[in-house]
Order: structure tokens, then C-alpha cells, then sequence
């Protein structure tokens, strides 16, 4: 019995050319990578958010572990499909073979266009903020910044994988030691003890939930380095394990250097949280450190998504004909060079789309989390079809407490998906007709080419 993905596909060794990709990443590689994804611009800005819907610094500090105790469920569920179904394509690997070519293209589709580009324009917007606070460059700063990070960092990328690499694991660790930094003054300044003024707004935990989880998100980049990570079956689950960890720890300190050095009630009045702490400790010059701080962070977390994002684009390459251009790995270097080209071409016309609408970084956000959290849910979803579908494929590792635990992965997403539409404004809208802008190239690109079996390579 033929296998949905089996039909109306690009066969592969029409594209391939003899290079592909090689296990060269390491355990610390890839550590570094989540945590310099995960780790961007949230943690410098929902904590104030957070705080507004709390009664307690015990209630602040027990969303924050939550976040963790979640995701880490969901990248249980992720180390499952990841080491049982290793591949570049990532996620669009595992709803192609769960529900088929339709769905896995939308998914590539999809994350081409607007989570994957709007991520990479929402971050480099934030790396734009805070550099103009250092050096402006005139009207559209924030925008011009933007635009010249990706461009270099894409570039960066195409030129190798070792060179992105290191830069990823640079920025990464500059980025943790400062926020560590962070953590240490916050917590050895003498405790603000002002009186929480209560809110005209009810806090609700469902809302906290969701500025906690997007601070949260992209631990699951994972799952697209699973065949370049070395000893892979092994080295996934413990580079989510501990890279989850690593950031629950981080996100738990902050928050609570947050809460010694400002108090809860300035805390949630804040509109700029670490500005705030470091400005009262240290003046200017710690508003100056903060900025430089939150730069850092988020020109580590723009290059790994710039990383990431490419290896689905080359995975939607090698199996549509359309996309064929985006199917071939340079061996020199090592990099999927055209995918990485029109990744940065859509994102670079993304940051002109926040320009004239003078909101970058609201309006990523709204075009980006709708289309995110359905395409997160499905991904949940394919490994409870995987399971029934394919009982007897060997599983290198097993979800814990199966089926429970991916269920619960599912019902989050599903209310986070929920949370997206209700919260947001028309940019979810727009990135959702996006979405379905891709279902006639669908259609178009119905016909398959095959080679017949004597000539393949």
C-alpha cells in the first residue's frame, strides 16, 4: 500500500546533486542554536505583560515554571518524531507522512512565507529598536537596521555551516552570559518592597499563559537540524531536554531579579522591564548596557532562525517542481544556498510591509501567530496518526506517558491558536489569506515529474 507522500512527488534524485547534508552538528551545537532561538526578544518584554496579570511574585514565578513544565511536554513529543523520523524538512516531514502532500506543502508554504520570513522581520525589527537607541540612522532606523541584519546573516549563512555555527554559538553564549549578568544585579539590589496597586483589569492566567509560551517558542527548530546533528537518534532529545532547562532556569532567575530590583508593581507598569531594572541600578550607562544586551540577543536569535528556516524551504524543493530551484545543497559550502536566497527576499519585503505600516513589530507578531499555532497543533496531531499508522517502526524514544502527553500538547496549541485570532488584529488575517493564497500553486503543481527507474542516479 502506497504511502501519501508516495504520490504526485518530485522524485528526489531528479534534484539531488551529489551533496547533502552531512551530521556535522554537535550536542553543544545544537544546545546553542535552541537556546539562541528560544532566548530573543519575549524575555525583554512579557515579563511586564505577566506581571500586569498576576496577584503575587509567587504567581509570576509559578507562570514562568509552567512555560517550561510545557514545553518541555511538547518537545517530549518532538524528540519522539525527530528521532524516529529523522530529516531536514523537519516538521513538514511528519505531516507529509501523517496526512499527505497537500498538507505538508500548505505547512512549507506557510512557513516560506509567513512564519518562518515573519519571524526573521519581527526579530530583526527588535535588533532595530534597541541599535537606534544606541546609533540612529534617521527616520526609518529600526527599519534600515532590520533590513541590513538579514541581508548580512543570510549571507553569512550561505557562505557555510561552519561559519553560521559559530556565529550562532557566539552570540548564544554573549547572550546567556549577559543576561546572567543581569540576574546577578537585580538579585543583589536591595528589595523593592511598593505596594501592588490593583488593576481595573481582572488578570487571567490564560492570558499570562500566552505571553509566557511566546517568550517559549521555538525550541522546536530541533527537529529541522535532525540530520545534520551528530548521533542524532541520541543528541535530539538531549539537546531539547537540556536546552529547555537551560532556559527555564534563565527565565526563572530574570523574572525574579525583575521582581527584587523593581517590585511587582513597577514591574507591571514597565514598559521596557530590563531598561528599568538597569536604569535604576546603574543609570544611564545600564540602559546602554540593557540595549546593547537585547541587540545581542536578538542577532542570535534572527541567525538561528535564518538557519532553521532554510532547511524546510530546501525539503519544499525537492519535492514539488515548482520549488525545484530550492532543492539543491551547495557542497561549497555546505548550505542551501537558493533556499536561504528567496528566505531573505520574503523577509526583507516583510520589514518593508512594517515600514509603511510604522508597526514592525506588531505586525509580525499578528501575521505570524495564527498560522503557527495550527500548523503546531497539526504537528501534534501527526504523532498520535503516526503511532496507529506505523505501530511497528522502530522508536529509538518513546513520548512518556503516550497517549496523554501528546494530548495535552494538542489541547495547548489548540487554545493558543484560540488565543492568536481572538488577540490579535488584521495582520493575523492577512497572514492567514496568505496561507490559502498557496492552495492554487497547490493545484498547478498537481502533475508530478518522474524519471524512470534506469536512468536514476
Amino acid at each position: 500500500m502506497s504511502r501519501p507522500e508516495d504520490y504526485n512527488l518530485l522524485d528526489r534524485t531528479e534534484i539531488i546533486e551529489t551533496a547533502s547534508p552531512k551530521p556535522s552538528l554537535t550536542l553543544p551545537d545544537a544546545v546553542a542554536l535552541i537556546v539562541g532561538i528560544v532566548i530573543g526578544a519575549g524575555i525583554f518584554q512579557t515579563p511586564a505583560l505577566v506581571a500586569n496579570q498576576a496577584g503575587s511574585n509567587i504567581a509570576v514565578l509559578l507562570f514562568w515554571f509552567i512555560g517550561g513544565v510545557i514545553s518541555l511536554v511538547g518537545a517530549l513529543c518532538y524528540a519522539e518524531l525527530a528521532t524516529v523520523y529523522p530529516d531536514v524538512g523537519g516538521a513538514y516531514y511528519y505531516l507529509k507522512r501523517a496526512f499527505g502532500r497537500g498538507v505538508a506543502f500548505l505547512f512549507a508554504w506557510a512557513r516560506m512565507t509567513v512564519v518562518q520570513t515573519g519571524s526573521i522581520a519581527l526579530l530583526a525589527f527588535v535588533f532595530g529598536d534597541y541599535v537606534s537607541q544606541i546609533w540612529r540612522l534617521g527616520t526609518f532606523s529600526s527599519s534600515v537596521y532590520a533590513a541590513v541584519a538579514i541581508a548580512l546573516l543570510t549571507a553569512l549563512n550561505i557562505v557555510g555551516l561552519q561559519q553560521g555555527k559559530w556565529t550562532q554559538n557566539l552570540l548564544s553564549v554573549a547572550k546567556v552570559l549577559g543576561l546572567l549578568l543581569v540576574v546577578i544585579i537585580g538579585l543583589s539590589a536591595t528589595p523593592n518592597n511598593t505596594p501592588v496597586v490593583e488593576s481595573a483589569s481582572s488578570g487571567t492566567w490564560g492570558l499570562a499563559m500566552v505571553f509566557v509560551l511566546l517568550s517559549y517558542g521555538g525550541w522546536n527548530e530541533a527537529a529541522y537540524i535532525s540530520a545534520e546533528i551528530q548521533n542524532g537518534r541520541r543528541n535530539i532529545v538531549r539537546s531539547l531536554v537540556w536546552s529547555i532547562g537551560i532556559i527555564t532556569a534563565i527565565y526563572l532567575s530574570i523574572n525574579l531579579a525583575y521582581l527584587r530590583g523593581l517590585g511587582l508593581a513597577n514591574m507591571a507598569q514597565s514598559e521596557a522591564v530590563a531598561a528599568d531594572l538597569m536604569r535604576s541600578l546603574w543609570g544611564t550607562p545600564g540602559a546602554l548596557f540593557i540595549s546593547i544586551l537585547i541587540a545581542i540577543a536578538t542577532l542570535g536569535a534572527t541567525n538561528a532562525t535564518i538557519f532553521t528556516g532554510a532547511r524546510t524551504n530546501y525539503a519544499l524543493g525537492q519535492d514539488f517542481s515548482l520549488f525545484s530551484f530550492m532543492g539543491r545543497w551547495q557542497q561549497r559550502p555546505s548550505s542551501p544556498t537558493h533556499a536561504l536566497l528567496l528566505q531573505a527576499a520574503i523577509a526583507l519585503a516583510l520589514v518593508f510591509l512594517g515600514t509603511l505600516t510604522r508597526k514592525g513589530f506588531q505586525t509580525m507578531v499578528d501575521y505570524t501567530a495564527p498560522v503557527f499555532w495550527f500548523f503546531f497543533l497539526l504537528s501534534g496531531v501527526s504523532l498520535l496518526v503516526l503511532r496507529m499508522r506505523e505501530p511497528h517502526i522502530v522508536r529509538p524514544f518513546r513520548v512518556p506517558f503516550y497517549p496523554f502527553t501528546p494530548l495535552l500538547f494538542c489541547a495547548v496549541c489548540g487554545y493558543l491558536l484560540y488565543s492568536s485570532l481572538v488577540y490579535t488584529g488584521v495582520g493575523a488575517i492577512v497572514g492567514v489569506l496568505v496561507v490559502i493564497a498557496g492552495i492554487p500553486l497547490l493545484l498547478w503543481n498537481n502533475q508530478p515529474r518522474r524519471r524512470d527507474a534506469g536512468t536514476e542516479r
